[in-house]
């Protein structure tokens, strides 16, 4: 049985004792709010802080509302009220299918939006027990000097596994961070970094507080498709979340396409427009497109499912995710 360590809980009052509880603590401390990603991986003994912080009751981090010409979504928002929330069903659907599809419905009615943005990028290597781990010689995330997938120590490529990334990219939603500096917003679009062991730019001491998502206006067409071994549970091996905007005539006015759970970060995959710019939805349009993202998307082996056969389903799944948004299948 996997045991959790010995630590102190603590139950702040409101989003400034949070802040300084974290820079109290500093260096043995982590928050949480639902602890759906956060608990096990302690339990695995890949995190051991001293404290713990609860964000779940915080008023600052709860709520959604239309204001401003934005969607805005508290970060202790749960997944589960996301996907059936009315208004996230109307501005922003593909959120809402994202949000449904992670994981299984317990783990959904626990998990958070601020926790699915802060996912830990995972790795077959990484997300082992301490035992498995000391065996193989630990790693270059946790504990070791080696990564066992590139066989090199420079740099760590597990994989950002997280859902509703990808989905907010393409509805260019910004993200609210709160600090001992005060606030920032950053674009989810700028968050990510290509670094397996800390791959956003959110300090330790930060919080995201809340997520905001422009309304999308007319003519805007938006997906999300997920590629599990079990569709009950399972981590995804692909997502693909896609944003179209349909001008006059029907044609192509611009189109985001983001790939993840192939890299540390999502993948925008670049030229799009290009290729579909005044362009009717057409199937040979949008096969070009789906052989675009064929050529920029080269998984590495961070996941066990075999690379070459995820990388196939790339320009499957963007079809889907095409078809799904109410584009041509064919």
């Amino acid at each position: 049985m996997l045991r959790l360590h010995e630590y102190r809980y603590h139950r702040p009052r409101d989003l400034a004792e949070a802040l300084a509880l974290l820079a109290q603590h500093a260096g043995d401390v982590l928050p949480i709010a639902g602890g759906t990603d956060l608990m096990p991986n302690m339990k695995h003994r890949l995190f051991t802080p001293g404290h713990v912080v609860g964000l779940r009751q915080l008023d600052a981090m709860r709520g959604i509302t239309v204001r401003d010409g934005e969607l805005c979504i508290g970060a202790a928002e749960t997944l589960a009220t996301i996907a059936r929330d009315a208004r996230v069903r109307e501005h922003a659907p593909s959120l809402a299918q994202a949000a449904g599809l992670v994981a299984g419905p317990q783990l959904r009615n626990m998990g958070t939006l601020g926790g699915n943005v802060c996912l830990d990028t995972r790795c077959t290597y990484y997300n082992q027990t301490w035992f498995w781990r000391s065996a193989l010689g630990f790693c270059l995330k946790k504990d070791g000097d080696t990564c066992h997938v590139t066989r090199t120590g420079r740099k760590c490529v597990a994989a950002n596994s997280a859902d509703t990334p990808p989905v907010l990219m393409t509805l260019g939603a910004t993200i609210d961070l709160a600090g001992p500096d005060g606030e920032r917003s950053v674009p989810v679009r700028e968050f990510y970094l290509a670094d397996g062991i800390w791959n956003s730019v959110r300090q330790p001491d930060e919080l995201v507080v809340g997520v905001r998502v422009p309304l999308p206006g007319p003519g805007l067409r938006a997906a999300f498709v997920k590629l599990r071994q079990r569709n009950a549970i399972d981590f995804p091996l692909l997502n693909v979340a896609v944003a179209t905007r349909l001008g006059d005539g029907g044609r192509i006015a611009a189109m985001h396409i983001v790939i993840s759970a192939l890299g540390s970060r999502p993948r925008e995959i670049t030229g799009l427009n290009d290729i579909v710019t005044g362009q009717p939805a057409s199937g040979e349009v949008l096969d070009a497109v789906a052989q675009r993202a064929h050529a920029q998307c080269h998984p590495l082996t961070s996941i066990i499912v075999d690379a070459e056969w995820r990388r196939a389903m790339v320009p499957v799944y963007v079809r889907r995710a095409l078809a799904e948004s109410g584009l041509p299948a064919r």
